[in-house]
């Protein structure tokens, strides 16, 4: 094994970091819809951090104070999003100089604090990655520089969790053409390999998706451009809405979907709604391993299928006021892939409602 190799063998999620442009109101939506449960802040003259945790997920969502902050710039242009994967690593500073002497844009160079070290590099658009090496041994504080609660010492309540543990994969929406060039970048970069290559084709719009995922598997990226030879689709949407790459979605696991989402719609989140008639061709399609239609149907759950197994999905409808970003919760039967069956599907049943519908009219 090379020393890049034995560098990045170990990459795992640390954190997904977003900027918000209030960082109070981003930390009491993820705590009072989604049961994230606030484990500190960090406030300096430029900018304001909270850092949320459910099981092994941890989010923070970062404001800027000042005009210059990295997360005023992001959001003056993107809105609120994703802005940083981080990465949990044994050794940060030799996981930054593998990456730059590789060809890696330096962020951020190395720095010690608390007890963590921490560097970061560019990663796809304006996302970048922060390896992040945890003090040995610790069970103290998520993040360097973290006081308990908010600064204005309320503490959201989270309640009970709804159990979203495990983050399984961003969703990243590239500009045509630049699909390949990333997928390069993380093999050739980081030591990522790809699992997965797909050409899905909806109706009139069509998408090239590579899932790119790290040598521990522990860190996927789907990584999707539109096909410029079809109509123009909701890839297109996005990068017009966001102002370029960037996250559009980020996939929480659960172990049990179908009470993760009565407990997350009792909170107040909205999910996309399934037309009746895909749960009208759902048994023709496959037997279902876990729940029965009528659970799956009353909650808008979808279910997939690949070679190894199952997979149970839904999609947050988006708050996002740009409609870039939303969240979807998945549960995996063994199944290893990303339901580009349930697009198609989805497609299929829409067009069979609206054709019973004019059929009526």
């Amino acid at each position: 094994m090379s020393v890049g190799s034995s560098v990045f063998s170990d990459l795992a999620v640390h954190h997904v970091e977003f900027h918000v442009t209030d960082a109070v109101w981003a930390a009491r939506e993820l705590a009072g819809q989604y049961g994230f449960a606030v484990v500190g802040s960090r406030q300096a003259e430029d900018h304001l951090s909270v850092a949320l945790r459910q099981g092994s997920t941890i989010l923070v969502v970062t404001e800027g104070l000042t005009d210059g902050h990295p997360a005023s710039l992001y959001v003056q242009q993107h809105g609120d999003g994703v802005a940083d994967l981080a990465l949990r690593t044994a050794d940060a500073r030799a996981a930054f100089e593998v990456a730059v002497s590789r060809g890696a844009r330096a962020v951020v160079e190395p720095a010690a604090r608390d007890g963590f070290v921490t560097a970061t590099v560019g990663g796809f658009g304006d996302v970048t990655h922060t390896f992040v090496q945890p003090p040995e041994g610790s069970a103290g504080p998520v993040l360097p520089g973290l006081t308990p609660g908010l600064p204005n010492g309320q503490v959201p309540e989270a309640g009970p969790a709804p159990g979203l543990g495990v983050v399984d994969h961003l969703a990243v929406c590239l500009e045509s053409g630049t699909l390949d060039p990333t997928v390069d970048f993380y093999r050739t970069v980081l030591d990522f390999d790809v699992t997965f290559v797909e050409h899905i084709l909806v109706g009139k719009q069509a998408m090239f998706s590579k899932v790119v995922q790290s040598p521990s598997r522990l860190v996927t990226l789907t990584l999707i451009e539109p096909d410029a030879s079809a109509a123009a689709g909701q890839i297109d949407d996005f990068l017009k809405g966001h102002g370029g790459p960037g996250v559009q979605h980020l996939a929480l696991c659960s172990t049990d979907i179908v009470s993760a989402i009565s407990a997350l719609t009792d909170r107040g989140v909205e999910f996309l709604r399934t037309p009746d008639t895909y749960y009208d061709r759902l048994g023709k399609r496959l037997d279902l391993a876990r729940y029965d239609v009528g659970q799956l149907q009353s909650r808008n759950i979808l279910v997939d299928e690949d070679h190894d197994g199952q997979l149970f999905q839904i999609f947050a409808r988006s708050t996002h006021p740009r409609r870039t970003f939303f969240f979807e919760v998945i549960e995996r039967l063994g199944a290893r892939t990303f339901g580009s069956g349930n697009i198609r599907a989805l497609y299929e049943a829409v067009e069979a409602e609206r054709t019973q519908t004019h059929d009526v009219l």
